[in-house]
């Protein structure tokens, strides 16, 4: 993993300066120094009285650096175990906000569906991979979501706070056999290349059709 693997360069990196420092020359390059080694290094130097002193700092250093990595570690830990909680509730207010959320491609192919946006369609969200939101509108309602799209692009929405959004009325045929008229909203993806919908159901002009 990319933190173990940055931990051992770190040793590694401490393991070689302490060689350096104690021995009076840098490590051919390339040479790897293993714990085995720095220990025997320890006891050749604590053997000797002249080195003892040196042996026991560098001990020292070395002991400190573990735990530095220790607390580090549990640092991270704490980071990691709070981002995964902060994922998980920013997941679950998305799938359940009263607003169906999407995020489509510029031929409107269902990117990303949340919860509500799935129930707005009448499919269940794991069936909507691949499809076209052009396929739950009414003709002049695909024609209109495309007129939205267009002045998203060329930045005409009229967002505030330099947010270029644009809104319509679209009509659904959702596969249940409901014509359901919703507010859209539309802007462009920040992370490019599509849109994010927002439709809320405009409960006024909703009405089951006959089979």
């Amino acid at each position: 993993m990319p933190h173990h693997t940055t931990e051992l360069d770190r040793q590694h990196a401490l393991r070689t300066q302490a060689l350096s420092r104690l021995t009076g020359h840098h490590s051919p390059a390339g040479t790897r120094s293993n714990a085995s080694t720095a220990l025997g290094v320890l006891h050749q130097l604590a053997s000797s009285p002249s080195t003892a002193a040196d042996a026991l700092a560098l001990l020292h250093e070395l002991q400190v650096h573990q735990v530095e990595v220790e607390l580090q570690d549990e640092e991270l830990h704490r980071s990691r175990t709070e981002l995964e909680a902060d994922l998980l509730r920013l997941t679950q207010r998305h799938d359940h906000a009263p607003v169906g959320c999407f995020t489509i491609d510029r031929g409107t192919v269902l990117c990303e569906v949340n919860l509500t946006g799935a129930r707005l369609l009448g499919v269940e969200r794991e069936a909507l991979t691949g499809c076209t939101l052009d396929a739950f509108l009414a003709p002049h309602s695909a024609d209109a979501l495309q007129a939205v799209l267009a002045q998203v692009d060329a930045g005409l929405g009229g967002g505030h706070n330099g947010e270029d959004h644009a809104t319509c009325t679209l009509e659904l045929l959702t596969r249940d056999g409901r014509r359901r008229h919703v507010d859209a909203s539309a802007v462009a993806d920040p992370a490019g290349g599509g849109y994010l919908l927002a439709l809320s159901s405009s409960r006024d002009h909703s009405r089951r059709t006959t089979p």
